[in-house]
């Protein structure tokens, strides 16, 4: 800051009444609308990570603190997969706990992810041709709350470029979207039933 000068700006008192600016209403969300109006971009919005080895309390805490429901598993800025609500106040932690794991406290983040290889996700070149209804039909069918977008650039490695979330296309709709996490594979279906 050597050699630059600032100067103050002048001030003014504020009038008795005053309005709060508000954002000027968008153009409404609808099914028909592009799907990437709803997408989260990571280019955009920072994504929340948590390190594998964090306490399922310390993944709610930062759900939490963020206001986000899906956490990104990192380490060394490596994503290695995705935790959840529905994972860490879900059935999963009681289920673990029954299987010998130790107390819901023991567990950790590592403990109760999704794995990258675990997980499907969109292309971004085919989100760009689709719509909100698209998407909407896409988690229903998936049973997901949470949909990754990746992205393949020339001579980079595989991106996750963002995210759809049931939730936020309710909000941006107006109305709700019917999706259900769905037991994807007979051993969780067993697992839920207690079998």
């Amino acid at each position: 800051m050597t050699g630059m000068s600032f100067k103050p700006l002048g001030t003014h008192p504020l009038a008795a009444r005053a309005l709060l600016a508000r954002p000027a209403p968008g153009k409404p969300v609808t099914l028909e609308s592009p799907a990437l109006e709803v997408m989260t971009d990571f280019t955009q919005t920072q994504p929340v990570g948590i390190a594998p080895e964090a306490t399922l309390f310390a993944a709610n805490e930062a759900m939490i603190t963020y206001g986000v429901r899906l956490l990104f598993v990192t380490e060394r800025e490596h994503l290695l997969g995705i935790i959840s609500t529905q994972d860490t106040l879900g059935e999963r932690p009681m289920q673990l706990r029954h299987l010998g794991q130790g107390t819901v406290a023991d567990l950790s983040v590592a403990d109760l992810m999704h794995p990258l290889s675990s997980l499907q996700v969109l292309r971004l070149a085919d989100v760009r041709h689709a719509n909100v209804g698209d998407l909407v039909a896409t988690l229903q069918r998936a049973g997901r709350q949470h949909l990754l977008v990746s992205e393949q650039l020339p001579d980079q490695p595989l991106s996750i470029r963002g995210m759809f979330s049931a939730t936020q296309i309710e909000r941006q709709l107006g109305a709700p979207v019917e999706t259900y996490e769905r037991a994807q594979t007979f051993a969780q279906i067993e697992a839920a039933l207690g079998a």
